[in-house]
């Protein structure tokens, strides 16, 4: 028996003759449907994870690399001068695109959310902070690092290379879960549905053996299971991928102060890929029913 791309097609093929093999309700028409509506809803949010972390992963790639940051460690009669200094290097070195110091209020703000407001930097021995700005190129962290110990001993530079990388991989691997959670819902798809055709060819045997009598080819009994679970699990998968994708439009928004948690859905074209789990919840119905029907009809033989 082979199941090719005709056979695909066949699925389509209204055949009220085959549709009466397979009874139109009941337990299997409920778990198929149940299965592949809630299964399309966690990939809805599966594949929201994943892209969601792919979105951060570049976010955090590009802003952090381009950045770096100049903490002044001085005395504060000396933290002004040595500042000024720092700037002055920073202003002539190679692929530096601009550096600047951060204000008080700026550098309050930094703390607030583990010192709380209303910071007075003054009575704390809190460094001066200097964004750096990298140019596309790029700087030399060791050289820059050489001229601030010779120029301004209170100087340290921080080019986020020992953080930043943890923090992209941490979002990379996000993104791999999001897939990897994606094709566990396709697996658990093909396994119930394979459950429940089981469940109605054994419960059709005496009919399927009467087919058989008269004439019916197994390839014509099969095709007309593949056809009820196939649009059975594209019809369940199409109403759980329309309730994950409101659920996920109603989520907050994407926001500075929320995290990364309120970034979780679609932008733009990504909208577009949820509307995959359907077809590929049918595709996977066939081809899972299609081993199912070969196994059980050998079986009956």
């Amino acid at each position: 028996m082979k199941f090719d791309l005709s056979s695909l097609r066949a699925v389509f093929a209204r055949d009220r003759q085959a549709d009466r093999v397979v009874p139109p309700s009941g337990f299997t028409a409920q778990l198929t449907l149940f299965a592949a509506g809630a299964m399309a809803f966690l990939a809805v949010f599966a594949l929201a994870l994943s892209l969601a972390a792919g979105r951060l992963a570049d976010r955090w790639g590009d802003e952090l690399a381009r950045s770096a940051t100049v903490r002044i460690v001085a005395p504060q009669d000396q933290r002004a001068a040595q500042t000024a200094a720092a700037l002055r290097i920073l202003e002539t070195t190679k692929g530096v695109e601009s550096a600047r110091a951060l204000s008080d209020e700026e550098q309050s703000a930094l703390l607030a959310p583990w010192l709380g407001e209303g910071l007075v930097l003054d009575t704390l021995p809190v460094p001066r902070l200097i964004e750096v700005i990298e140019k596309e190129e790029g700087f030399d962290p060791a050289g820059l690092r050489l001229r601030l110990s010779a120029g301004v001993p209170g100087a340290v530079l921080d080019d986020h290379s020992r953080w930043r990388a943890p923090l992209v991989a941490a979002a990379d691997r996000l993104r791999l879960l999001g897939w990897v959670a994606t094709l566990l819902i396709a697996a658990a798809v093909a396994a119930m549905v394979t459950l429940a055709a089981n469940a109605a060819l054994a419960a059709n045997a005496q009919v399927i053996a009467v087919l058989r009598l008269v004439g019916a080819k197994d390839d014509y009994i099969a095709q007309a299971f593949i056809r009820r679970f196939t649009l059975r699990a594209l019809a369940g998968a199409a109403g759980g991928t329309v309730i994950g994708m409101l659920a996920i439009l109603l989520m907050p928004r994407a926001s500075e102060e929320a995290g990364f948690l309120t970034g979780l859905g679609f932008e733009g074209l990504h909208w577009l890929v949820p509307l995959l789990i359907p077809v590929l919840a049918a595709i996977v119905a066939f081809v899972a029913t299609g081993a199912a029907a070969r196994r059980t009809l050998r079986e009956l033989a």
